[in-house]
């Protein structure tokens, strides 16, 4: 539940709010680098940033609808998944991200975040594990 609430609120902060998410997860001087030069450009950043918020709150809902099934066989095989998932991300942060100019300095930290979350998931593949052998 905790991590769909933080998926839906952050989504549709990124949907809606898209130049203040940038400042508050870049910082003014890298946001306004990334907004674009032309105007056009600026527009696509807008709508691709836009967008990605939008897959943020449908992922949110995803685990929100998730966490009322009661199969544990389907959430661990989910938990699981999602693990894999940011640790994936953690990995490629490391690996591409870090090769960017402007947001050199920031890989380090988003790659922690990301094996953090991987880690919540792997508490509850724990948990889960525990309850199904006691």
């Amino acid at each position: 539940m905790l991590h769909s609430i933080v998926a839906i609120t952050c989504g549709a902060l990124m949907v809606f709010y898209t130049k203040e998410v940038s400042v508050l997860g870049h910082g003014h001087e890298i946001a306004s680098k990334l907004q674009g030069s032309t105007p056009h450009d600026q527009l696509l950043i807008q709508t691709s940033e836009s967008f990605s918020g939008l897959l943020l709150f449908t992922i949110g809902f995803v685990l929100f609808m998730v966490a009322f099934v009661k199969d544990r066989d389907f959430q661990s095989f989910f938990a699981k998944g999602c693990v894999l998932l940011h640790v994936s991300m953690a990995i490629w942060r490391i690996k591409f991200e870090g090769k960017l100019e402007d947001l050199g300095h920031e890989w380090l930290r988003q790659a922690l975040g990301d094996i953090m979350l991987a880690l919540s998931w792997v508490f509850l593949l724990a948990y889960s594990w525990r309850e199904k052998y006691d």
